[in-house]
């Protein structure tokens, strides 16, 4: 989780001059303005990826304690999502930058 984190801050910062104002987002709706966002929504999914892991290390601690296929199952899932959620920060900030 930390390492994903760095990448996120280092990919924002590296990126930050040249951030346009509006970002496509919004992906499920039509193609145009409705498609754009804030570019201070890009954090929702950083937000989102932390939040995730968190009920899912609290699931586990809470529900699970002793159960290792439980925890090898809730290890895959988080690495699988904080490597999703990391390169769609990642591709979204570069297409909208470069």
């Amino acid at each position: 989780m930390l390492l994903s984190n760095i990448v996120l801050i280092v990919v924002f910062l590296l990126q930050k001059s040249t951030f346009p104002p509006q970002i496509p987002l919004f992906y499920s709706k039509q193609l145009g303005e409705d498609q754009l966002g804030e570019w201070w929504m890009i954090f929702v999914i950083p937000i989102l990826m932390n939040i995730f892991f968190i009920v899912n290390q609290l699931i586990y601690k809470k529900f699970f304690p002793k159960n290792e296929f439980v925890f090898n199952v809730l290890n895959v899932t988080n690495s699988f999502m904080l490597t999703s959620f990391t390169l769609v920060f990642v591709k979204i900030v570069l297409l909208t930058t470069l």
